[in-house]
């Protein structure tokens, strides 16, 4: 309490020591900010006194001139006014000017015109009033303060006429330099702010705005249209407290110790006390809940305590350790034999000569036995102990017990728990070996899989001598398609036999897909063996296996692959198995049913495919597909009667390619239909050309891919271009439409008809076209093959053939039109022969729109027939 009181009146001491300090200071700053005030206020009411003077001279004579003005005003001046220019603007226009020198740029200047100053002039004219603004930058250079003000002539009262203003700039420098603003020795810091007249804050416009949130001393300067603010605080900052405050504080702790240090060591030996009294009763009450715990704990754990004097035999037994030997509390258990007795008669030879040697050897005693208990309850019983002798040279050995049964009996049950589970983890192996077996083998044949296949192809070593074969079963699809997965399966079998029965000992045989095989073949890699062994396999695939009343064929295609000798490794052996996969695709597009080795030939050709695949699909997106135009002819009167669309590629290299360059790919690319589409909108978009220039050709001729014409989409892609009923026909391969079994082929030409696009079979001739296949479909035309065309001016048999086919097309209502007309000579003889129309060489090539437009205008092919 005494160290409370001292630190109080302490903090109250030197805060009023801080206080009176702080009062001090601030009264001399207030009396430098006071002279300073009365300065700079004197000052700028001097300036605009000896500007009004001039008003009222400029207002008694408005039509003084220039040098007027600059006497006047340089009398009225004089060398100690702080007054940098003043200018007099009749009509707000500034027109005179002291001095003139140095503010050549003012003269002339319109204050209507002049954003930043055009306001205070309107508010001085308004008013009648000084307008007092700044600091501003002029228009000659340099900032200052410019005082309005409104010139009036004539009397007071509504006849008084604005003859314009006077404006007097007041230099910014000079007025503090001579108020004392900026003198060196000036102890306090000063700002200057000017408070807006309507309300909307301050702003400083000389010192820093620090000053004013440094908790400054304010003086207020009232000014014509304007009240400034001028905050001041010692120069450095306000001081952080009195210069006395340490001997303050000194005197201060010194009374505090005069009379907390008595106190103090009188509290401490007091403390003391009391501290070895509290030591005393926490070891009490510790001794106590130790005694406490060790009892509760004895009780819950049923833990027996007993001791032997090995001197006199006695023997002493608490309650728990009769409780445990099923002895009643008030019953004589003084005695080693009571123990002895209790013992299980095949645990008490053991139990007694652990005991013995125990006190034999003076050192601990640990034993586990049996007891029986008097109505034959047997229990698991484990004692621990150490001999030892008290103060009195007595030795004693003493110790506890404890039932630990339920140990013994959960020791039984983790036991057969570890043999169960010893068992089920045999079991697990054994699932886990199958697992691991199905995971890497086919369940239909028992071959190995892709998956093993890869594994098996990553352990081989370098320099060994292998051959891949990539197996492909041939017709399978229709297998299934026609007798059913049952049917597959037999033949997956089948398959899978053949190879392991041509399989050497080492080599390796898997299925690695729906109906593909793979037959690694270590050892010799001669050519001719594995040509023999391939063939061996085609024939025996051959052969018709018996299914249930009918018999499957089906044949084998084979790509044959050689490893190099060099190294080995994962990037190897999936060369090799792609290089399979290559040969193998040769040897299906080359007639199925046989093999292929690979070369390097075949690579290069495969990337050459490539290429051109990429090609074709970058063609695609940069729309290098165009169509070009070859004109059709009536027979008799050689009448334009249409055009055909023939696609062509502009490609950005190799320059025109026809389809035989590119077509083989689209339709292996499934691109084909995105060329027919595209050719057909635009040709479709020419023909609104030629339209436009007052063309008309009867009939647009586009081909239709098959890949197109079983697109089950095309309905809905031809719903929205401009295709007129009569004036487009589709142009069929023969090959087409005769596949009668496909829903989408006969559905689609369906919809065409609906639509009133006609119909036309190309290359007629050239299949197996049948006359009911003819009635079925209804073509518009047969358009026949070129190949019977451009023989039959040699050999009566194509004549006679070429005339066979017209006059079957006329019995069906069909036209006939003639492809391959080279000559003027197969254009006679094909008009005899009643042919309708002429397409080819000998009438016109195939060309571009712009070239077709003036071929027709010319009419180029009549001059030529």
């Amino acid at each position: 309490m005494a160290l409370a009181v001292t630190l109080t009146a302490g903090i109250f001491a030197e805060q009023q020591n801080r206080k009176l300090h702080q009062q001090s200071v601030r009264a001399e700053v207030n009396e430098q900010l006071g002279l300073v005030r009365a300065r700079l206020e004197g000052n700028i009411n001097a300036n605009l006194q000896l500007a009004r003077g001039l008003v009222a001279v400029i207002s008694a004579r408005p039509d003084i001139d220039q040098a007027q003005f600059a006497a006047i005003a340089r009398q009225m001046v004089g060398s100690h006014s702080q007054i940098r220019n003043l200018a007099a603007a009749p009509d707000l226009v500034v027109e005179l000017m002291y001095p003139v020198e140095g503010n050549e740029r003012a003269i002339g200047l319109d204050y209507r015109e002049h954003r930043e100053q055009r306001g205070d002039v309107l508010r001085a004219v308004r008013t009648g009033e000084i307008v007092l603004a700044g600091p501003v930058d002029l228009v000659q250079g340099g900032r200052a303060f410019i005082g309005r003000f409104p010139v009036f002539t004539g009397p007071e009262g509504e006849g008084r006429t604005v003859w314009g203003l006077l404006s007097a700039v007041i230099d910014v420098d000079e007025l503090f330099e001579d108020s004392g603003v900026l003198a060196g020795d000036l102890p306090i810091d000063i700002a200057i702010a000017s408070v807006d007249p309507f309300g909307r804050g301050s702003s400083v416009f000389m010192g820093s705005a620090a000053t004013f949130a440094d908790a400054p001393v304010v003086a207020t300067i009232a000014l014509p249209s304007v009240t400034w603010q001028v905050a001041a605080v010692p120069r450095g900052g306000w001081p952080a407290g009195p210069s006395n405050t340490w001997q303050v504080r000194m005197a201060v702790v010194l009374a505090g110790l005069l009379l907390v240090v008595p106190m103090f060591l009188a509290g401490r030996l007091y403390d003391e006390r009391r501290s070895h009294v509290a030591e005393l009763r926490r070891r009490k009450e510790q001794l106590q809940r130790l005694s406490h715990r060790l009892e509760l704990a004895l009780d819950t754990s049923k833990i027996g305590v007993w001791e032997l004097n090995l001197d006199n035999g006695a023997l002493t037994w608490d309650d728990r350790m009769k409780e445990l030997y099923g002895i009643a509390a008030d019953e004589d258990a003084a005695s080693y034999e009571v123990w002895s007795t209790a013992l299980h008669p095949d645990d008490r030879a053991k139990a007694e000569a652990e005991f013995d040697s125990a006190i034999a050897s003076n050192g601990a005693y640990r034993s586990e036995f049996r007891v029986v208990l008097k109505d034959g309850t047997t229990r698991w019983i484990r004692a621990i102990g150490a001999v030892h002798t008290n103060i009195d040279s007595h030795r004693y050995i003493m110790g506890v017990n404890w039932d630990f049964s339920s140990d013994v009996e959960l020791r039984k049950h983790l036991l057969a728990a570890k043999e169960s589970a010893e068992q089920r983890t045999v079991l697990l192996e054994d699932a886990r070996s199958k697992m691991e077996h199905n995971a890497l083998h086919d369940s239909l044949t028992g071959l190995p899989n892709r998956r093993y296949m890869d594994e098996w192809l990553s352990g081989r070593g370098a320099g060994c001598e292998l051959a891949l074969f990539h197996i492909d079963l041939d017709r399978f699809k229709q297998i299934n398609d026609t007798l059913g997965h049952a049917a597959g399966d037999e033949v997956l079998r089948h398959a899978a036999s053949v190879l392991q029965e041509n399989a050497q000992p080492g080599d390796f045989v898997a299925r690695i897909g729906g109906d593909e095989f793979v037959v690694a073949v270590l050892g010799s890699t001669d050519e001719n063996r594995l040509a023999d062994l391939a063939g061996r396999i085609i024939e025996q695939m051959r052969r018709p296996l018996p299914f249930e009343e009918t018999h499957c064929r089906c044949g084998v295609s084979i790509g044959i692959a050689i490893a190099d000798k060099g190294t080995w490794d994962e990037e190897v052996a999936r060369r090799l198995l792609v290089d399979a996969d290559i040969a193998l695709y040769r040897a299906k597009r080359n007639g199925r049913d046989r093999f292929e080795f690979f070369s390097d030939e075949l690579r290069a050709d495969i990337v050459r495919t490539k290429r051109l695949s990429d090609a074709v699909l970058s063609g695609l997106e940069n729309g290098e597909f165009l169509p070009f135009f070859q004109p059709q002819f009536d027979a008799k009167t050689l009448d334009l009667v249409g055009v055909e669309a023939l696609a062509r590629w502009e490609h950005p290299t190799d320059g025109l390619l026809a389809p035989a360059a590119f077509l083989s790919i689209a339709e292996e690319l499934n691109v084909a239909k995105l060329i027919d589409r595209t050719i057909l909108e635009q040709a479709l978009f020419q023909r609104t050309r030629w339209l436009a220039a007052g063309i008309e050709i009867p009939k647009l001729s586009v081909n239709v891919s098959a890949s197109r014409l079983r697109d089950s989409d095309l309905a809905e892609s031809l719903s929205g271009l401009p295709i007129q009923p009569g004036s487009v026909s589709f142009e069929l391969l023969e090959s087409i439409f005769l596949d009668e079994s496909d829903d989408s082929i006969v559905r689609n030409a369906e919809h065409l008809r609906s639509l009133g696009v006609d119909i036309e079979i190309d290359d007629f001739g050239t299949g197996y076209a049948s006359i009911s296949s003819l009635i079925h479909l209804q073509p518009a035309r047969l358009k026949i093959d070129r190949g019977l065309v451009m023989p039959m001016v040699a050999s009566d048999r194509e004549r006679q053939l070429v005339a066979a086919i017209i006059e079957i097309g006329h019995s069906l209502g069909i036209e006939a039109v003639a492809e391959g007309v080279e000559t003027l000579e197969h254009a006679a003889l094909l008009k005899s022969l009643g042919c309708d129309a002429l397409q080819g060489f000998a009438l016109a090539r195939p060309m571009r729109s712009a070239q077709l437009i003036e071929f027709i205008r010319q009419e180029s092919w009549r001059r030529a027939a």
